[in-house]
């Protein structure tokens, strides 16, 4: 797993050392110039103005020293990140089925991020279940299905068009009969910008309080890291219109701007369950600060 992560950041990695690594073996202190090439460094791969400037405070209070800056910097990264590594954790005395609502706009994987989800789930004992709610995209339904037949998850669907909280409140009706344990609801892609698509989230919500009114238990949004600072704007966006509970971070493997994970992490404050490293169903890994930082430093997992 931890091969797939350095492989999966590799891009990342490699524009972030190509910059600073000659900064790596010094032991005196660090001057002025290689200070500036560390904060480019870290800018250039969208860490964000405000993670970079903590960074950088901390390496200018401990660079005085006979510290590397290697060490430095992974002590400050794993500061920065571990806050927001709180795996997904399906509470053992959970009463019905523990509703994931999963949201974003189109194009950043959600679906196939849904099946990953509940393979992962799958392989921890869990019992499965997905609700087909972007019916305004008939090939999402279909997908959904495929993945459901090809991971012997049932998928709860209805036709092309249909309410979305209707069927929702379907899927959590068949998933209490059948013992599910946890329900994951897909959701049309919208815009926070969407106000009817944006209502149509409040209405599922309130749909689904009135069959478990803790439901849905977590919102989850997914984000594309290869749209750097904007997939932070759309988190911001999207944590202001629905509050969001946690975060997907997706197509790590297809980016040099990997470091908006610190800024995501920085400004939201909200866990990262999960980060995509590639295309294939095991390449969504629980997020893990120390081991996310020893593979963008190009160091071995701890």
């Amino acid at each position: 797993m931890f091969k797939r992560l350095k492989e999966g950041i590799a891009r990342t990695r490699d524009g972030l050392l190509n910059r600073i690594s000659r900064l790596f073996g010094r032991r005196e202190p660090i001057d002025a110039a290689s200070l500036e090439t560390l904060e480019n460094a870290l800018l250039l791969a969208d860490t964000g103005v405000q993670t970079t400037g903590i960074i950088m405070r901390a390496v200018k209070q401990r660079a005085r020293g006979d510290v590397p800056l290697l060490e430095i910097l992974r002590a400050e990264m794993v500061a920065a990140l571990t806050p927001s590594a709180k795996p997904l954790v399906i509470p053992a005395d959970q009463q019905g089925p523990f509703v994931l609502l999963v949201v974003g706009v189109n194009g950043v994987g959600k679906t196939t991020t849904i099946a990953k989800i509940g393979r992962h789930l799958q392989s921890a004992g869990l019992q499965v279940m997905f609700a087909a709610g972007d019916t305004f995209r008939a090939a999402a339904v279909e997908q959904l299905k495929t993945w459901g037949e090809r991971l012997k998850i049932p998928v709860i669907a209805q036709g092309p068009g249909a309410d979305p909280a209707s069927v929702i409140f379907d899927a959590y009706s068949a998933a209490t009969a059948r013992g599910v344990q946890v329900l994951i609801a897909d959701t049309a892609g919208r815009l926070h910008t969407q106000s009817g698509l944006m209502a149509e989230l409040g209405k599922i919500r309130r749909v689904l309080g009135k069959q478990n009114a803790a439901a849905p238990h977590e919102t989850l949004l997914v984000l594309d890291a290869t749209m750097g600072q904007n997939a932070l704007q759309q988190a911001q966006a999207f944590h202001q219109a629905v509050a969001l509970d946690s975060i997907v971070l997706t197509k790590l493997d297809g980016t040099a701007k990997g470091g908006i994970v610190f800024a995501l992490a920085s400004a939201l404050g909200l866990p990262l369950r999960f980060i995509g490293v590639g295309e294939q169903l095991d390449d969504l890994q629980v997020f893990n600060a120390e081991q996310f930082v020893a593979a963008l430093l190009g160091s071995e997992a701890s």
